[in-house]
């Protein structure tokens, strides 16, 4: 239905997932079945389900996949303010992270929108 490649909030959504995976990969030992394993999940699954909606038949369910990865991206939130308050993550890192995430939440809001509009 849409080219991955040319969805720039996928294009985003995959360089944050990287930024993650770098930023993670000093937490301890103990947190890697634990807060680092969610982290990762969460950030992952931001582009896998843009991806997912994006490879549907119709602009409800692709809607419907960008609602998802929405929750993924403030589950992502809420893991970042986490780490950062157990001193896992920098204040800056998490400023900056922080920043990329709400730029993709608002692009998903928008593009949602317009996807909406484009079905009536």
């Amino acid at each position: 239905m849409h080219n991955l490649k040319e969805l720039k909030i996928w294009v985003k959504a995959i360089d944050l997932t990287v930024d993650i995976y770098k930023a993670t990969e000093n937490f301890p030992r103990e947190e890697k079945f634990g807060l680092t394993s969610q982290i990762r999940r969460s950030a992952v699954s931001i582009p896998s389900n843009i991806s997912e909606g994006a490879g549907r038949n119709s602009i409800n369910e692709f809607c419907h996949f960008l609602g998802i990865a929405n929750g993924s991206s403030y589950e992502l939130q809420t893991q970042l303010i986490i780490s950062n308050k157990l001193e896992l993550i920098t204040e800056e890192k998490l400023d900056n992270m922080l920043g990329k995430l709400d730029e993709i939440q608002k692009m998903n809001y928008r593009f949602q929108e317009r996807l909406k509009q484009e079905s009536i």
